[in-house]
């Protein structure tokens, strides 16, 4: 199969590698103990699980429509 006629190139794959990192780590600040029927835990509306990682989240998904959409250059 010839290169040419690929949509994505090795930078895409790069960039969708790296805008899932970022989206991976968003969740993962997001996680955390959960309240209970039988004791409330304050930590879940921390800034943390609330603002930062949802705001993470969505640059890693900005970034992974970055990855898409960036047209490969015509450098052989």
């Amino acid at each position: 199969m010839d290169k040419q006629n690929l949509a994505f190139n090795k930078k895409n794959f790069i960039l969708l590698g790296i805008g899932m990192i970022i989206i991976i780590i968003g969740f993962l600040l997001m996680t955390g103990p959960g309240s209970t029927e039988t004791t409330f835990e304050a930590d879940i509306f921390s800034t943390r699980r609330t603002k930062i990682a949802p705001f993470i989240c969505f640059f890693g998904f900005v970034f992974m429509i970055y990855g898409i959409l960036h047209k490969p250059s015509d450098k052989k």
